[in-house]
This record gives structure tokens, C-alpha cells and sequence, in this order.
């Protein structure tokens, strides 16, 4: 059992792998494309907070997959088939990503692991066996998602362009939208990490100095803070016109590329914490039966190993890999500014916050494709590159059947040799 153990985390490392070659890629896409940050920059931010927000927080969405999607009673009897059937998403999902990768396609990785694991449920134990609720929440999120983002990033980034870009005198205007910006930027990533980073603070006031309070409470107070500090460290560097003694040409842009920055590192760290699941899920499930003797039913513990194990794939493959992925999103369907590219990172983070209030599976990338062609849309229409458009959304459609297809293909191979 040892050496299947080792085997399975050697697939979970290299699906994880291909999740950082992707899925990551997408979270510093536009940050690079605009020039904020540079390749190499982007590479260094993401890793940490990936890694950080995949070993802190990862459980959750890894618990849910290891348990929702296929009706995990139906192989009580059977451990050793839902063993092999999550060995069987691991082997189909990293194929698929790697697949979609070397061809520079954002897909989602969520999408491949779900329909991974309905394919070999349907195999296994017959159609009943898959959840079909949680299959069509998925598919109205992939459809709603990239027009949500798309609408919000058009809107906000038509407000940017009318009050600031296309005014005579951007500095000024720009100086009295920063503490909005600065609100806008730290309300809707504090709501999406502040509350998992304050929760053991929380829990402390509460527990050992005895004093109640509610939990919104520290987040708030931080967030706050960090509004009024942003605030005004930008009015400082907006009138500081030289950078090492020469004069910048656009010193709005600087600071939206500033703003970006910060915009790109709570995605990143918003996106290990969630996504890493989809690597270590399957992986979780197995130490689970190995440990237990019985298939997962609710909520599993996750041994801090197999969040480490699913972090460093995610930091490995989008250091080696995620080149491709990034140019596609960042350069290769509009021109982005570090305005326009604040603007569609924000968008995303508010449609993801929108989507799990509502319980919507959403998809970072499609998010952040819909937030890049809302805002070519309110630029130039002409300027969206649509046969790259083309190229995303086929991906898109056929991730969850290709998944499905091949993970049920391996398990029928696996259940002729072994079963």
C-alpha cells in the first residue's frame, strides 16, 4: 500500500503541476500583460501566496470534492473501487491540463476534476451514482460567469476612462478617486482573505480574553486601515513625479500598476487557497481509506503533507509552464494597461464573491476572460483579438466531456486488468 501511496502523491504532485501551468497562470495573467510586474515577478508573488493560501487554507474545497460530487455511500461496500476510480481523475485531469497548457488554453482545472470524477462514477456504478445538482450548478456558473465579470469590468473601467483616463488633468482626478480605489480594492479582496486570516485572531479575543465579538468585526477594522494607509501612500507616490531622477511618462499608469499589484497578489493567494483541492482531493480521499478501512462520507481531515505536496506542484508547474497560459490571457486578446488590468482583476474578484454567496462553483479563468473582453469591449471592439477568444471558449466546452470521457475510458481499462 506504500508504494501505491507513493504513486498516487507523484499524481496529485503532477496534476497539481499542471494546475499551477494553468489555472495560476491566469490568477498574475493580466498583471504581466499590462506590464506591471514582469514575468520573473509575477512567477515570485504568485508562488508565495499560491503555496502560503494553498497550506493555510485548502481543506475546504478539498473536502468537497473528496466527498460531493459522487454519492461516496454507493461504494461503501467497495473501497478499493472508488480507490481506483479517484487514481483514474488524477491520471485524466493532468492529461487534460497539460494538454490544454502546451496549447496556451485557460481552462478550469475544477471543471476537468468534476468531470473526472463523473465519468468514473458513471462507469463504476451507473448514472445514479454522480450528483447531477452539482453538475448543473456548474454549468450555469461556467455561462453566467464571464458575463458577470465581463459587465462589471466594462462598467468600472468606463468610469475609470470617463473620470480620469480621458480627462486633461489625470493627476488631479486621480487624486480624488485614490481613497475610492483604495475602498474598492481592499472591500472586495478583504471580504474574500481577511475573514480566513482574522478567524484564529477571532477566536482568541473570544476564548481566552473573554470578550465577544462578532466575527465581521476584526476584518472590518482591518480592512479599514489598510484603506486609509493606501490611501495615503498613493497621494504620496502620485506626487512624487521621479523615479531615480528621471521623469515618468505616465504617472497615473505607475500607480495603477501599483494598485494592480496588490489586486494580483490577493487573487493568487484567493486561488491556491481554493483550487488547490482540485489537485489533493482525490489523493485526500485515498490516505483517508487507507487510514480508515471506509470511504470518506462528510467532512475529512487534510494531512498538512498533502496541502505542502499540492503547493509546491502548483509553484513548480507555473515557474516551468505558465508562461504560455499567462501571454494568452495577459497579451493575446486585448492590449492591457495597468488601468484596464486592474479593473478586470477586481471585476473577477467580485464575480467569484458574487458566485459563492449565491453557492456557485465558479472558474477563475473564465472570469478573468470575461473581465478582458468587457473591457476591449468599452475600448475598441475591434481591438479583441476574437480567433484567440475562439481558441479559450472551444477549451472551455469540451473540458468537462474530455475529462469525463478519458477518466471512464482508464477506469474500464483499469477494471478489465483488475477487477
Amino acid at each position: 500500500m506504500l508504494i501505491t501511496l507513493f504513486f498516487v502523491a507523484l499524481l496529485a504532485f503532477y496534476v497539481a503541476w499542471n494546475l499551477g501551468a494553468n489555472d495560476v497562470a491566469n490568477a498574475m495573467g493580466t498583471s504581466v500583460g499590462s506590464k506591471a510586474v514582469t514575468l520573473k515577478q509575477a512567477l515570485i508573488i504568485a508562488g508565495v501566496l499560491e503555496f502560503t493560501g494553498a497550506v493555510l487554507f485548502g481543506h475546504e474545497v478539498t473536502e468537497t470534492l473528496a466527498t460531493k460530487i459522487a454519492n461516496p455511500a454507493l461504494f461503501a461496500a467497495t473501497p478499493q473501487i472508488f480507490v481506483v476510480g479517484m487514481v483514474t481523475v488524477l491520471i485524466s485531469c493532468g492529461v487534460w491540463l497539460q494538454i490544454a497548457t502546451s496549447r496556451g488554453l485557460p481552462v478550469s482545472s475544477s471543471h476537468a476534476v468534476v468531470g473526472a470524477i463523473a465519468g468514473f462514477s458513471w462507469v463504476a456504478l451507473g448514472v445514479g451514482a454522480i450528483d447531477w445538482s452539482s453538475i448543473g450548478f456548474i454549468t450555469i456558473g461556467w455561462v453566467l460567469t464571464p458575463l458577470i465579470s465581463g459587465a462589471i469590468a466594462a462598467l468600472f473601467y468606463s468610469q475609470i476612462k470617463h473620470w480620469i483616463l480621458d480627462q486633461p488633468n489625470q493627476v488631479v482626478q486621480l487624486q480624488e478617486w485614490i481613497p475610492w480605489l483604495s475602498t474598492a480594492l481592499l472591500g472586495v479582496f478583504g471580504v474574500i482573505v481577511l475573514p480566513s486570516l482574522t478567524e484564529p485572531l477571532t477566536n482568541f479575543v473570544i476564548e481566552q480574553v473573554g470578550f465577544t465579538i462578532p466575527s465581521h468585526d476584526i476584518p472590518l477594522l482591518i480592512g479599514a486601515i489598510a484603506a486609509v494607509g493606501l490611501t495615503i501612500m498613493s497621494w504620496r507616490q502620485l506626487g512624487d513625479k521621479r523615479d531615480k531622477g528621471e521623469i515618468l511618462p505616465n504617472p497615473v499608469e505607475r500607480l495603477f500598476g501599483r494598485f494592480q499589484l496588490l489586486s494580483a497578489c490577493f487573487v493568487a493567494f484567493a486561488h491556491g487557497s481554493n483550487d488547490v483541492g482540485n489537485a489533493i482531493a482525490p489523493l485526500a480521499a485515498i490516505v483517508y481509506i487507507n487510514r480508515t478501512g471506509s470511504v470518506p462520507t462528510d467532512g475529512i481531515t487534510i494531512p498538512l503533507w498533502i496541502l505542502i505536496l499540492g503547493g509546491a506542484g502548483i509553484v513548480g508547474g507555473l515557474a516551468v509552464w505558465g508562461k504560455k497560459v499567462i501571454a494568452t490571457i495577459g497579451e493575446n486578446i486585448i492590449a492591457l494597461q495597468p488601468s484596464s488590468g486592474f479593473c478586470a482583476e477586481l471585476a473577477t474578484a467580485t464575480t467569484i464573491l458574487i458566485a459563492s454567496r449565491l453557492g456557485l462553483p465558479v472558474s477563475t479563468s473564465h472570469a478573468l476572460v470575461g473581465g478582458v473582453v468587457g473591457i476591449g469591449l468599452v475600448q475598441n471592439i475591434k481591438s479583441i483579438k476574437f480567433q484567440t477568444l475562439k481558441g479559450i471558449a472551444a477549451a472551455w466546452l469540451i473540458t468537462i466531456p474530455v475529462s469525463a470521457a478519458l477518466s471512464a475510458a482508464i477506469f474500464r481499462i483499469a477494471q478489465i486488468l483488475f477487477f
